[in-house]
């Protein structure tokens, strides 16, 4: 099981939330960290609004794109 903690950028979809996952990486030659981001949709029960800290967990397929729910609000 995957978890991955990240910040909530949208709740427009119903019962859906996007997730932000930011990560850095450091280039193998010129040792210069680079910030990657990637959005998950999750499924979210709880309510969460923008700007929450959350933290999603992997599921089962629950629509088209949505494979996370969101387990708990950090902040």
């Amino acid at each position: 099981m995957k978890r991955f903690i990240g910040i909530v950028t949208s709740t427009k979809p119903q019962k859906t939330a996007v997730v932000r996952i930011d990560h850095f990486w450091q280039h193998p030659i010129y040792k210069k960290k680079i910030k990657r981001s990637k959005k998950y949709q999750a499924h979210d029960i709880i309510g969460v609004t923008v700007g929450d800290k959350v933290e999603i967990v992997s599921s089962r397929p629950i629509s088209k794109l949505k494979r996370w729910k969101v387990k708990k609000v950090i902040k």
